[in-house]
């Protein structure tokens, strides 16, 4: 499993390139920060790298990677479906019971702190809760590759370390993570960081 990344560029119609001429290989077990400057195109490079988005130039191998996982900056559920069930959702789908996926998504919440707000409903959680049941959705699934939009904005600085290093572990653990990132500290617990500065036209 691996992804590679090859002499990528992009930018939206009319406008200037974002970035251009990045390459980079990913392969289980590395964390990999994208950092850099607002509108760099951090969001928009993950999009890319998920395959939802096409680049302008370049290409990108997701070799042996079949699952994605993909966390948004912005927490989006359904007000008054509980915690739990975010995180059941997707097992379901995937033809679990519930009595099956109740323990593994109650683990998954476990990683992130959050399995004694199972039960709450999630209109109900504080927006750095809401952040982490995202995470905790996601890796529920067992992604191959885990993607995730500034997952320390909305958290304090203590809760935020143990998310850093939860997804260490996960990497660790066989999985693919990149993050995209404005906080040093996450970017400094990653073990490799593409700054999109470096990447900008001119830059």
């Amino acid at each position: 499993m691996r992804l590679v990344v090859h002499d990528l560029a992009h930018r939206f119609s009319g406008t200037d390139l974002l970035f251009e001429h990045l390459d980079m290989t990913v392969d289980p077990g590395m964390t990999v920060a994208v950092c850099g400057p607002s509108g760099c195109g951090k969001s928009t490079l993950l999009s890319i790298l998920a395959g939802w988005e096409k680049p302008y130039a370049g290409s990108v191998e997701r070799i042996g990677i079949a699952r994605t996982g993909w966390v948004f900056q912005n927490p989006v559920g359904v007000a008054q479906r509980s915690a739990l069930d975010h995180v059941v959702f997707p097992l379901l789908a995937k033809g679990f019971s519930r009595e099956e996926a109740e323990p593994q998504a109650l683990e998954a919440m476990r990683l992130f702190d959050l399995d004694h707000a199972a039960g709450r409903r999630f209109s109900e959680l504080s927006g750095g809760e809401a952040q982490r049941l995202m995470l905790a959705r996601a890796v529920c699934s067992r992604p191959d590759m885990l993607l995730v939009d500034e997952p320390t904005a909305q958290l304090d600085t203590r809760t935020a370390h143990s998310v850093s290093h939860v997804l260490g572990n996960l990497a660790n653990q066989g999985m693919i993570v990149l993050v995209a990132t404005h906080d040093p500290d996450t970017r400094d617990a990653c073990d490799h960081v593409v700054d999109l500065a470096h990447y900008a036209p001119n830059g």
